[in-house]
């Protein structure tokens, strides 16, 4: 067991004064976004297949194409965070790639020296299995999320598919229209599930080669570093690190 700082940080800050009944219309509001998700989102596929051939070869992610994914990732977020990943803002998402300093969601990822040439060869699709049934089951699809490409289950994130996250968002959207009120334990459980997933994402995007830990983080507030008390990398793992 060891601790260290996660490369993959997510943090968000509960709007206190929430409208009641905003969030039923929210599904309307977020179609610009969607759209251009849809596109971006078609980018990072691309962009992903040219970063995994420049780690093949040389071990490191290029820079550019760093920045657009994450970006990306970023922007998937503050949507999903105002719209039913979380209904934690009523402040309507910037159309744009770069962090946004007083908007309530952030989302960034430690920029890789160095990525090893042979893990990047079976860390997405065979060594993120185990992540891809449990974030399934969070954000819609179980082990169907497993059996689909990563990119695709990223994209199903920002559509919040269904799942224990829109079931719970649901949940809070009454809380809100009965009480005015988000239950704060709730907002916390939610958060914690939409960090799992986001740290998968950076994994399975390729941005690190840290395995994401199986482990909640509770609240907005990212801690800076997270227990690794996963048993120790398969076999499979470890050949492809050395």
């Amino acid at each position: 067991m060891s601790t260290v700082a996660y490369p993959v940080h997510v943090d968000a800050a509960l709007d206190p004064k929430l409208s009641r009944w905003l969030w039923l219309v929210k599904w309307i509001l977020v179609i610009p976004h969607q759209v251009i998700l849809l596109v971006l989102w078609l980018g990072f596929v691309l962009t992903s297949v040219v970063a995994f051939f420049a780690i093949l070869f040389t071990g490191r992610y290029p820079r550019a194409i760093f920045t657009y994914n994450v970006g990306v990732l970023r922007w998937t977020w503050r949507v999903s965070y105002y719209a039913y990943g979380a209904l934690g803002t009523d402040r309507y998402p910037p159309f744009t790639l770069h962090e946004v300093e007083d908007y309530p969601a952030h989302l960034s990822v430690d920029y890789p020296a160095h990525l090893s040439r042979g893990l990047v060869l079976v860390k997405w699709w065979l060594l993120a299995i185990p992540h891809y049934i449990i974030v399934g089951f969070f954000v819609g699809g179980g082990v169907w999320a497993a059996n689909r490409s990563a990119d695709h289950w990223q994209w199903n994130l920002a559509g919040s598919n269904g799942g224990l996250v829109l079931v719970l968002v649901v949940v809070a959207g009454v809380f809100l229209a009965v009480t005015g009120a988000y239950p704060r334990p709730l907002y916390d459980l939610v958060l914690g599930l939409n960090r799992w997933a986001l740290r998968v994402a950076g994994y399975a995007g390729l941005m690190t080669d840290t395995y994401p830990p199986f482990r909640l983080d509770l609240g907005g507030n990212d801690s800076a570093s997270v227990v690794l008390d996963a048993p120790p990398p398969p076999p499979a793992q470890r050949e492809a690190q050395t």
